[in-house]
């Protein structure tokens, strides 16, 4: 299931706001085998809502692909995917080494790199939080 995790460009994080709404969100994000790892701005919606609800369920989704058994036929056609699910509380993480490790984590996902500089006001303003990899679930359809 890492594997698709890996080969997803963005996840989409759902939340629920005030204990009825739901609110789903796209994130760039980093992985290794025991959490996703996922960092905002400290104001706005999303964080209010995980302040108040730490509770959130992750989608990964690629390789969709238009398939059919017959080119003719509407209800033939079909998707084919491989999806991820990952589900559990945020856990804040406040330790400002812990987060620059989270955070060159996810850079590597995105440039390979990991040698990035981070300043003293940016590490204490960013919120960098995790999601541990032990409810997770997964699909491919069609391949």
């Amino acid at each position: 299931m890492l594997q698709i995790v890996s080969q997803s460009n963005i996840c989409f994080v759902s939340m629920v706001e005030s204990g009825i709404k739901p609110y789903n969100i796209p994130f760039n994000f980093g992985f290794d085998e025991s959490y996703i790892y996922l960092h905002s701005g400290d104001e706005g919606k999303k964080m209010d809502i995980l302040k108040s609800n730490p509770e959130v369920c992750i989608a990964f989704s690629n390789s969709e692909e238009l398939a059919c058994q017959d080119e003719n036929v509407a209800c033939s056609h079909f998707m084919r995917y491989r999806s991820v699910l990952v589900w559990g509380p945020v856990e804040f993480i406040e330790d400002p080494d812990e987060k620059i490790s989270i955070l060159n984590k996810i850079m590597v996902k995105y440039t390979g790199r990991s040698d990035y500089k981070y300043s003293s006001p940016a590490i204490r303003n960013v919120k960098v939080f995790r999601v541990s990899t032990k409810n997770m679930s997964g699909k491919v359809f069609g391949y």
